[in-house]
């Protein structure tokens, strides 16, 4: 008897012209490339191996019942390549081209599961039926999920404004350095960067549809369960249900004057009524250095001294590679996270608790943390009184005194030749300009950070009567950590002929950040008939901000046995021959109260309207400003259900949106609008020297919120029975009353500057957001996530008729050479312009060139400012990712690819040690190939501006998901991811991706932190 893999009887007939006829007949045929090749044995096929006649060998399965049937859509039309599963078993088929199908199931117990793509499965008993008749429905339910939108949620079918959310099973997969690097490339518009790569202790750069302020807050709001403003540091990936991004200003009004970059809500995993659950969560990590810098090697380096290029006297007779001893290449990263939960009837919990050890590329580069997070829901009252609490804690420990920028910059620049040790064991120190060894403090200095923060909050809701109620919410957030620092007797820079003496140096920093919050709110929800709805919220919200600093340093230790333990041992404090020793302290605070209410109206679940308005006050700004007002309206029309859309085959849902917000930006330093005092110098009086006080700053009681006016057209869409679903947002923002410190003159101004409102920036931006499950039958398939952005930014005022400006500039590039700043931002401009000298080669002797403005040619000590001008642009005007997840059976694999395009590149690492100039120091490999024939002191010009489009296959994750039969063990995934593993680009530098938000984009830094690719394997198990 041959064996035969399931496949499915294909009846004659000629194949359909309209669309599902042409799609299922591509399914059709794609599954049986899959599963194996059609057979007709007497018009019949059967699943697993063929019955043979009577006078067979025993078939090995038989079957006890034969079902035929037809399955339709809901307008009864036949839907071919529907998937037929026998619930338990392998046991299955698909429909033809007109929609029928036939299995052998084992008994009437059997149970068939219909699936299809767009479809909302069934599963059917079988029964003592032998003929069925299935009607699929559209698969609606993402339209009827619930998504957070600040102070309250809404179904995803009534949002009228930007509102981007993405579930914990959409995350990037792997050991995440930043919980916000979760949702990298998955919300279009919003960019996240971590510019400096895997270092444990850096920062992440959040900014969403372009830059909104030059010396405010350019980072979303990030609302943690509630929370205005929640600690990142409290959050780990594991706890984190999902992510609501609120991106334009209809969205993000409600929350008033922190609303103009954005604001991010996270949702953390509560627990659920039910059987008692426990999950683990582990993965293992390590880095590699993913491009080397080509720096000159020993032999090269004397290559060059044998070219008579660098002085014989520097070969100082050794081969030293400084950048792999600053590697550490043993580096090992460890997560663990352990939760519980259940709950009853009338209570539930969810508790966890983590262990993240993160291990930088550099050495003495870690963070070490470890903490919990534990929430309570309980419900009385005849289920009309709801209490839920949190509470979570992050206790860390940082290894500062690694990876700083410098430290690799020294290994490129250093000599080759040197060597690190002298015969007796000691360090080789250097003192020319800039130059260091970092080895040596590393075993001289102490560098470290111990943290602590705690977030407790607590909710009591009340249902007042049906449909009414009232909530009372109170948070508290406490971060706090301490630094220390020592530089040993032995250290170089404390050597018996500087000012140390030969003593040891120590120092403290305590800081201190607590903020209060107390909201109320007053919610009624109602529907009016069968076609109204209407959903009211209306608040009270108060905030108190606080942050204490205290510091203190010694010097004169005679002994390296204290540390920095015992600060009064310092000889210091006496000896006036020893640099002074210093204390200092400080605290500051603010407060923001607001009014808010939101009133959310539905007819028919057809059209859709929403307005907010919040009144805000915030202690930041000035006497006559000290309010403000928020508006917002939105807009939505579901057009599929009116009759000209109502029966479309392709177009299953559709609606429009429009909306506009004003959103403000309180994100300056305190006390800005007021006279505060600084100290000066002392004078004497009587013997005794009293200090002196003087104004720090210029008053302005008319200091106000920046404000930022917000269109957003939106279009949201269900395709093809919907197999291609998304999302396409147009907006255009002007942001209003600028603040920048502009010169204020003397007399009347006491001071030089004042911190005023005067100019504006406009944004404007296409997004769009695509998602396909492009294949899905039984045993395999492939979803396709899609995002993209455009954006322009411009200031389009800097200026009025009391304050002038004519340009901005950032970028400061560092010595030697005085090269000034890189970027300019004028009035009308783009924000992101590159502006300098226009390079026009080199003389025969290596000698700069440049165009002027007239057009002619002259050397660098001929250029004037007039023949400066605009040369690039650092900031992306693209932005794309591409996801692909595919399943086959218990396997699942994921390819995520990221990609930036259409902007520039200052390599200012080529800049610097990519010319001869920088001898007898060691240089790029670059500096005696691409830049060969220069032969003078650095410039800056768009010489060294470089594209920087790029396309990174960014994570690739293999895991397999275990069916197991046991009344312990609920699931179990283990799983391999890669990041950064590829990245496709013509920029010569080590990555193209760096900070390109605020004003000072698109510049490769001095620094040589290594970017890494890095490999982890993980395992989830639920108990």
């Amino acid at each position: 008897m041959n064996e035969k893999l399931p496949v499915a009887t294909v009846p004659g007939g000629n194949i359909t012209s309209n669309f599902r006829g042409l799609r299922g007949g591509f399914l059709l045929m794609l599954l049986s490339g899959v599963v194996g090749s059609f057979s007709s044995a007497e018009g019949k096929t059967f699943i697993g191996k063929e019955i043979s006649d009577s006078n067979s060998p025993i078939p090995f399965h038989i079957t006890a019942k034969e079902v035929i049937g037809v399955v339709t859509d809901e307008s009864g039309e036949p839907l071919p390549g529907v998937s037929i599963l026998e619930k338990g078993t392998t046991n299955g088929t698909v429909t033809d081209l007109d929609g029928k199908f036939s299995i052998n199931v084992a008994s009437n117990e059997s149970i068939l599961v219909f699936s299809f793509i767009g479809m909302a499965s069934q599963d059917v008993p079988v029964g003592s039926q032998s003929t069925l008749k299935i009607e699929m429905a559209s698969d609606t339910e993402s339209l009827e999920e619930f998504v957070v939108i600040g102070y309250g949620s809404q179904k995803k079918r009534e949002i009228t404004s930007s509102v981007a959310n993405v579930g914990e099973e959409d995350f990037v997969q792997g050991g995440m350095r930043s919980p916000m690097e979760l949702i990298q490339g998955k919300v279009a518009g919003l960019n996240i960067n971590r510019t400096q790569g895997s270092n444990p202790n850096g920062s992440t750069d959040i900014q969403l549809r372009g830059l909104t302020s030059i010396v405010g807050t350019t980072s979303p709001l990030i609302v943690i369960d509630g929370i205005p403003g929640g600690s990142l540091d409290l959050l780990q990936q594991d706890d984190i249900e999902s992510f609501d991004v609120l991106k334009d200003g209809s969205a993000a009004a409600i929350y008033g004057t922190r609303g103009n970059a954005g604001v991010i809500l996270i949702t953390t995993k509560k627990g659920k009524s039910g059987r008692s659950q426990f999950d683990y969560s582990t993965y293992f990590q390590r880095e590699y250095v993913d491009k080397k810098p080509d720096f000159l090697t020993a032999d090269e380096y004397r290559g060059l001294i044998d070219q008579g290029l660098i002085d014989e006297v520097n070969d100082l007779g050794h081969s030293t590679d400084l950048y792999d001893m600053l590697l550490n290449k043993q580096n090992l990263s460890q997560y663990h996270n352990f939760a519980a939960s259940g709950g009853g009837e009338n209570s539930s919990y969810r508790a966890s608790f983590y262990f993240n050890d993160a291990e930088g590329i550099a050495k003495e580069n870690s963070r070490r943390q470890f903490g919990g997070r534990i929430n309570f829901n309980q419900t009385g009252l005849n289920d009309r009184l709801t209490l839920a609490a949190n509470m979570a804690t992050n206790f860390n420990k940082a290894n500062l005194l690694g990876g700083g920028t410098g430290d690799f910059e020294q290994a490129i620049q250093r000599n080759p030749t040197a060597p690190i040790f002298n015969e007796d064991g000691s360090f080789v120190e250097t003192q020319a300009y800039n130059n260091y060894n970092p080895l040596s403090r590393y075993a001289n200095r102490i560098s470290e950070r111990n943290q602590q923060t705690f977030s407790g909050d607590a909710r009591l809701s009340l249902k007042i009567i049906d449909g009414l109620t009232a909530s009372a919410f109170g948070a508290h957030v406490r971060d706090t950590y301490n630094d220390r620092y020592y530089q040993s007797m032995n250290d170089f820079a404390n050597r018996p002929t500087s000012d140390y003496q030969g003593m040891g140096y120590a120092s403290k920093y305590n800081y201190l950040r607590w903020t209060n919050t107390f909201e109320s709110t007053l919610n009624y929800k109602r529907m009016f008939g069968t076609d109204h709805s209407l959903d009211v919220i209306g608040g009270y919200s108060y905030q108190y901000f606080t942050t204490e600093t205290f510091n203190v340093n010694n010097n004169g230790f005679t002994t390296d046995g204290f540390l920095d333990w015992n600060l009064s041992a310092g000889s210091a404090i006496n000896n006036t021959q020893l640099p002074r020793p210093g204390m200092d302290s400080f605290k500051e605070d603010n407060t923001l109260i607001a009014l808010f209410a939101r009133a959310s109206y539905s007819f028919q679940e057809k059209y859709f309207a929403q307005a907010t308005i919040r009144r805000e006050g915030s202690s930041r700004f000035g006497a006559n400003h000290k309010w403000g007002n928020f508006p917002a309206v939105s807009v939505g029309w579901e057009l599929t259900k009116e009759e000209f859309l109502a029966n479309s085959a392709a177009v299953n849902n559709l609606k429009v949106r429009l909306g506009y917000g004003v959103t403000g930006n309180q994100g300056i330093g305190n006390y800005n609008s007021l006279v505060t005092l600084s100290t000066g110098g002392v004078y004497p009086q009587e013997g005794i020297f009293y200090q002196t006080y003087g104004a720090a700053r210029n008053p302005n009681p008319d200091l106000r919120w920046e404000k930022k006016r917000e269109w957003n057209l939106g279009f949201d869409f269900l395709l093809f029975n919907n197999k291609l679903g998304g999302s396409l947002d147009l907006y255009n923002r002007e942001t209003v009353d600028l603040l920048y410190n502009y010169t204020a003159q003397q007399p009347a101004f006491v001071r030089s500057t004042l911190l005023t409102n005067v100019g504006s920036i406009n944004n404007k931006g296409v997004e769009l957001y695509l998602t396909s499950t492009i294949i899905q039958n039984s045993d395999f398939s492939w979803r396709a996530d899609l995002t993209a952005n455009t954006q322009r930014n411009k200031v389009t005022s800097l200026s009025n008729d009391v304050f002038t400006i004519s340009w901005i500039e950032d970028g400061g590039l560092p010595s030697p050479g005085n090269l000034g700043n890189a970027i300019r931002v004028e009035e009308g401009g783009i924000v992101g312009n590159f502006y300098g000298k226009r390079f026009a080669g080199f003389t025969e002797d290596g000698k700069w060139q440049f165009y002027k403005a007239d057009g002619s040619i002259g050397g660098a000590g001929d250029m004037a400012q007039e023949d400066l001008t605009i040369i690039g642009n650092g900031v992306p005007k693209y932005m794309a990712s591409l996801n692909n997840t595919f399943t086959y059976k218990n396997f699942d694999l994921t390819l995520f690819f990221r990609g930036k395009f259409g902007f520039d590149i200052l390599n200012t690492k080529d800049l610097y040690f990519g010319n001869k100039r920088w001898l007898p120091n060691n240089l790029l490999e670059s500096a005696v190939t691409t830049h060969a024939e220069l032969d003078d002191d650095p410039q800056y010009s768009d010489y060294y501006l470089e594209k920087g489009n790029f396309v990174k296959l960014d994570n690739l994750t293999l895991g397999y998901n275990f069916k197991l039969r046991s009344e312990y063990v609920r699931n179990l995934r283990v799983y391999a991811t890669g990041r950064n593993l590829l990245t496709i680009t013509g920029y010569s530098g080590i990555d193209p991706e760096l900070q390109d938000v605020g004003f000072n984009t698109g510049i490769d830094g001095r620094g040589f932190y290594p970017r890494t690719k890095s490999f982890s394997l993980g395992v989830k198990v639920g108990f």
